[in-house]
């Protein structure tokens, strides 16, 4: 600020004295410079707290993008957090039931010994035994008191586990040929038939349904790219190429295409469907990086178990409309705003995820930790509910009718978890007010608030769940398959993927091993018409042709 400013004292009262008037001059300017250093002493502690909060915001930020990629996925929090924050720790239990139902598995905080088991654990019954006997030297059979032989009183017998590589067998089909000996002897036509090939699932191929079947399930299931399986069968001195198994995948594919469409008609039969979406890079050719397609998953109920991916090349709202038109119920996903057009009108209805909602609360806990222990302790009392009704249903309600057991569940929440809906509802609403607009507190509480109608819809219905990991926990075989496998080549190998995906998930979820289970249909689906498909649904394979040997 310039000083040469002009005075702000009335002329009239300066006095007519030189002397006196440059002192009241000089007081003047005096007056004005400590304004000066006043203002700009207000101004640089502004700028101070606004560096300080935008610091704490990218502190926050940076802290949540690292957890992301090299922290541990399990959101744990302990209740012991509250005690520094002057809660009650008693009436806030450590949040098992969330941790557990996104990774899919019991926490395991320590190693428990079991004292009701001793030695190790049994080997399968099923398991060949090869017996090997090891027996005394004759000199060592000789008793060293008396010198007579010992006689055997028995044996002390020990299993080891050994494992015997697979082996590749050659099926050497032999048809056999015949003809008429007197139409050929009289110079007639002899009439010659040859025995029929049973019919295969590629045409004019060295390859069997059982090679086919390891092939699909190693990539896909196990996550092993083409190029270590053709490294793995160099070792037995077996030599196919990648290009040429990518080929066989292919065919299997297309092969597959109405039993996937079968199986995607019966899980839009479902009273809820749980779907997400992940990235899967596709190669583009003449360019340096891959782009992003999407991969989409929908999981049926437990009247329809089947797991189906669906591939789209991007993210538009075009992919899950189309896959979802003609579907009425309920559907649990993210907050996506591609499925705002799906829950338009009344014949979907939209359930949020209420590990989303935690989990925003768990990455603002860097920035502000006391809110953020407040709510994840009360989170936590929701889950303790279901954790609850899960284990009623295996053990107290078993006996029940799954209708009966929904009932059950829904007085059961409204009872106890809609007062914590409440509690909930009137928190965000009060420190929402308070907390920086900015902040990770701030987004966290805004995405609650903004998702509250659809978080609070899984109260109402028995067979509806308060997450959505069901559909992340599908989602994770292509995550860790990208890290192996890189990328698909084009849309159309990703769209394949997705078919391949939706078999061996379908048929693990029904506790049925894949690469059996695509062995046998892989056999069978070629000649069987599209109306008899129901016999390769998971359950009904796994009940009626489970037992039956493997070709080959």
């Amino acid at each position: 600020m310039s000083t040469d400013a002009p005075l702000t004292i009335d002329p009239a009262q300066l006095p007519d004295d030189p002397v006196l008037l440059k002192r009241v001059i000089a007081e003047e300017r005096q007056q004005r410079e400590l304004l000066i250093q006043q203002i700009r002493a207000e101004a640089a502690q502004q700028l101070a707290v606004q560096a300080e909060r935008h610091a704490a915001e990218l502190k926050a930020a940076i802290a949540a993008l690292l957890r992301r990629y090299y922290g541990p996925r399990s959101e744990k929090f302990d209740p012991r957090q509250l005690l520094l924050f002057g809660q009650i720790a008693e009436q806030m239990p450590l949040d098992e039931a969330s941790i557990e139902a996104e990774s899919g598995e019991k926490l395991v905080t320590r190693r428990v010994k079991n004292r009701d088991k001793h030695g190790r654990q049994q080997l399968p019954e099923h398991l060949e035994r090869i017996e090997i006997e090891h027996d005394l030297a004759p000199e060592e059979k000789a008793c060293p008191c008396c010198g007579d032989e010992r006689c055997r009183i028995g044996a002390e017998v020990s299993e080891q586990l050994e494992y015997f590589p697979a082996n590749f067998k050659v099926l050497k089909h032999i048809r056999h040929k015949y003809a008429c000996t007197k139409c050929d002897g009289e110079g007639e036509n002899p009439n010659i038939a040859t025995a029929a090939k049973p019919p295969q699932p590629i045409d004019r191929g060295l390859r069997g349904p059982s090679l086919l079947a390891h092939v699909v399930t190693s990539k896909l299931g196990d996550h092993l790219p083409l190029y270590r399986l053709e490294n793995i069968f160099a070792r037995q001195s077996v030599h196919v190429a990648r290009s040429t198994m990518c080929a066989w995948m292919s065919a299997v594919g297309e092969l597959f295409k109405p039993l996937v469409a079968l199986l995607a008609s019966r899980v839009k039969q479902s009273r809820v469907i749980h779907t997400d979406d992940t990235t899967v890079p596709i190669q583009s050719p003449g360019e340096k990086q891959c782009r992003q397609g999407r991969i989409w998953c929908y999981l049926g109920d437990e009247a329809n178990p089947y797991v189906v991916y669906d591939y789209t090349p991007n993210r538009k709202r075009d992919g899950p409309v189309a896959w979802l038109a003609g579907y009425e119920g309920y559907l649990q996903a993210d907050a996506y705003g591609g499925y705002d057009g799906i829950f338009t009108g009344n014949a979907v209805t939209e359930v949020a995820c209420w590990a989303h909602a935690r989990r925003k609360f768990y990455d603002a806990q860097d920035s502000d930790a006391r809110r953020a222990a407040e709510m994840l302790a009360i989170i936590g009392e929701l889950y303790a509910v279901e954790r609850e009704l899960k284990e009623a249903c295996g053990g107290a309600w078993k006996e029940f009718a799954s209708d009966e057991q929904h009932a059950r569940i829904v007085a059961a929440r409204g009872e106890r978890s809609q007062p914590v809906l409440e509690r909930i509802k009137l928190w965000l609403d009060s420190e929402g007010e308070i907390v920086l607009p900015r902040s990770p507190m701030a987004a966290a509480i805004g995405y609650a608030k903004n998702q509250w109608t659809a978080l609070g819809v899984y109260v109402t219905q028995g067979f509806l769940n308060i997450d959505n990991n069901a559909s992340e926990r599908a989602l994770k075989r292509v995550a860790i398959g990208r890290k192996n496998w890189l990328f698909a080549g084009h849309d159309a190998a990703a769209a394949n993927h997705a078919r391949l995906w939706s078999l061996i998930a379908s048929a693990e979820r029904h506790g049925v091993d894949p690469q059996r289970y695509l062995t046998s249909v892989l056999a069978k689906t070629g000649t069987t018409p599209l109306e008899e498909l129901e016999q390769f649904l998971p359950e009904v394979w796994k009940a009626e042709d489970a037992a039956e040997p493997m070709p080959g």
